[in-house]
């Protein structure tokens, strides 16, 4: 299922923190988007990202980051999300 978790990409503080749970991406997008508008914050200005988590997770969990993934196994990653551009 896909999940959107709160990353404020702090290493001391590895379990984050489940926003909302979704079933499909296109969902958990339209969430982040909602989200975004809300807080009037770019998407990585709201610390909120997309991941994969192989599991039941439900809002309000705290989940290790080694549990998760960007993308859920055999999705078709977009070729432009695979390389920076900032390079």
């Amino acid at each position: 299922m896909y999940a959107l978790i709160y990353d404020e990409h702090n290493l001391d503080r590895p379990f984050k923190e489940v926003i909302s749970v979704h079933k499909s991406r296109k969902t958990a997008e339209s969430a982040l988007q909602k989200r975004m508008k809300r807080l009037n914050k770019r998407v990585a200005d709201c610390n909120t990202r997309i991941v994969w988590v192989d599991g039941r997770v439900k809002t309000g969990d705290f989940i290790d980051q080694n549990v998760v993934s960007v993308w859920r196994p055999g999705e078709a990653i977009p070729w432009g999300e695979t390389h920076s551009d900032t390079d």
